[in-house]
């Protein structure tokens, strides 16, 4: 039950707060595209998008009875209306949602129903136009007007068939089953269309279209109210323009946050390649060792299927684990004997310093610097500094934790030469349980023990089942 919930959160999270850096990166690759033509796979797709919707509006013209006679004056202000509101725009991600649905729900009782998909589409051309002239997007992307319309043939196809051609409130769940059309077409083809024209991960599109869908939730009574007050008197529809006055400070607003969070986020990486540049001029031995536990820890927190926000924790977490050993005199660093018990005290401070010069940054930083201080808790906890055992151990601390452990054992130091890798694999098999979280230690060792498997697929026989790859046994999953 927890996953759905915290699932929930992050989608809220995504909508009241920053981006997370999945769309991060949608937002940079995105910005400076639409001043470009669509590329020959996008313009594909909505050749396709396309005539499915002019199919669909064709039937719907052809087989719906029409109740209320077609107006052209009122269908060209329904247009000009919607295209109003469709420049009142709040960031999401690579894209933005419009409060539209001010409009569109009155367009529904005012117009036959069939004209309604083509008079939305004329709505969001028109709307885009300055950006067309501005040349902050290509003429070219107008060609992707229809596939941004589908979402008006869902409640037409509703209320059609339901013959509802009054906004009646006692219709209420009629009224929401068109509201849950729309919201069907317009998640079910954005996410079609990102997927095969822009490679965008369907995973992505609920936490992008929640913020689209929350906003016509949200609207859809005040359409409807819009749509009654409108019943005789059709032109009233106008009055719901105020308010998408009001929305545009509202959107200006989010619009800056957004510009604010990914700006931001911008300076915490930067710090965080700061501070790893600062650590390996200090020690250059450090330095390479956490851009190699980066990679470790990424793969694994790859294969073990995190999310955006919980991959970036583990690779900044990785990057500067040992950044609190700036602290530390290099001469304990390199120290080629065993350390003495006084100097095991200074190296285990690390972990806390490291938390505290983070925390200093704060932010997201603050986040990771608790990653830093878990990273030598053990499983059986008897890690340092608190003493935490089992999944008390946040996951992308434990992560840290194998994957430098690893590292370590794979690379020379002044007191002892590396080992090899099956002979590291196997100190970790062994580990797995008491000092490392042994959900971690099978994904990692499947990754390490990949290449292994390349280099000695030639003319090596076949172990038995329950042997790993270097002969090391492997934990079933």
């Amino acid at each position: 039950m927890q996953e759905p919930i915290d699932h929930v959160m992050r989608i809220f999270g995504d909508l009241c707060g920053g981006p997370s850096p999945a769309v991060e990166r949608l937002v940079e690759g995105f910005s400076s595209s639409f001043p470009s033509p669509p590329d020959r796979r996008e313009l594909a797709v909505e050749a396709v998008s396309s005539a499915l919707f002019f199919a669909a509006v064709a039937a719907l013209a052809a087989l719906l009875p029409h109740q209320h006679a077609f107006s052209l004056p009122l269908a060209l202000v329904l247009m000009g209306a919607y295209a109003v509101a469709s420049r009142v725009r709040f960031a999401i991600g690579y894209g933005f949602t419009v409060p539209t649905q001010l409009v569109f729900v009155p367009m529904l009782f005012l117009l036959p129903l069939g004209a309604v998909p083509l008079v939305v589409a004329g709505g969001i051309a028109l709307g885009s136009a300055p950006d067309y002239l501005t040349r902050r997007s290509h003429p070219a992307r107008l060609l992707l007007t229809p596939g941004d319309s589908w979402h008006a043939v869902g409640p037409v196809l509703v209320l059609g068939l339901a013959g509802l051609h009054q906004p009646e409130l006692s219709q209420w769940p009629l009224l929401l089953a068109a509201l849950a059309a729309q919201t069907l077409f317009d998640v079910g083809f954005s996410t079609l269309r990102s997927w095969a024209g822009l490679g965008i991960s369907p995973k992505l599109q609920p936490r992008l279209l929640g913020w689209v869908t929350l906003v016509d939730a949200l609207l859809s009574p005040i359409g409807l109210l819009a749509a009654i007050a409108s019943t005789g008197s059709p032109y009233r529809v106008l009055l719901v323009l105020p308010l998408a006055g009001l929305l545009v400070v509202f959107a200006m607003e989010r619009n800056a946050r957004m510009a604010q969070a990914l700006e931001l986020s911008r300076a915490y990486r930067g710090t965080t390649l700061l501070l790893s540049d600062v650590l390996g001029a200090a020690d250059e031995y450090t330095g390479l060792h956490s851009r190699s536990v980066v990679s470790l820890s990424v793969a694994v927190a790859d294969e073990l299927g995190l999310d955006s926000r919980e991959r970036r924790n583990v690779e900044f977490g990785a990057l500067l684990h040992d950044v609190g050993k700036i602290a530390v005199p290099k001469e304990i660093i390199n120290k080629p004997g065993p350390l003495t018990p006084d100097e095991w005290l200074v190296i285990k401070a690390h972990t806390v310093e490291g938390q505290r010069m983070l925390d200093r940054v704060g932010g997201l930083l603050s986040a990771v610097g608790r990653i830093v201080r878990s990273s030598h808790e053990r499983w059986d906890g008897d890690g340092y500094p608190d003493g935490l055992a089992g999944d008390e151990i946040p996951l992308a601390a434990a992560i840290v934790s194998a994957c430098d452990a690893f590292n370590a054992m794979t690379t020379d130091r002044p007191y002892r030469a590396a080992l090899r890798v099956e002979q590291a694999l196997e100190e970790l098999m062994s580990q797995s349980g008491k000092q490392f979280n042994p959900r971690v230690v099978r994904v990692l060792g499947r990754i390490v023990a990949r290449p292994l498997a390349t280099e000695r697929a030639a003319g090596e026989q076949e172990r038995p089942p329950s042997m790993g790859i270097v002969g090391v046994p492997v934990p079933a999953e």
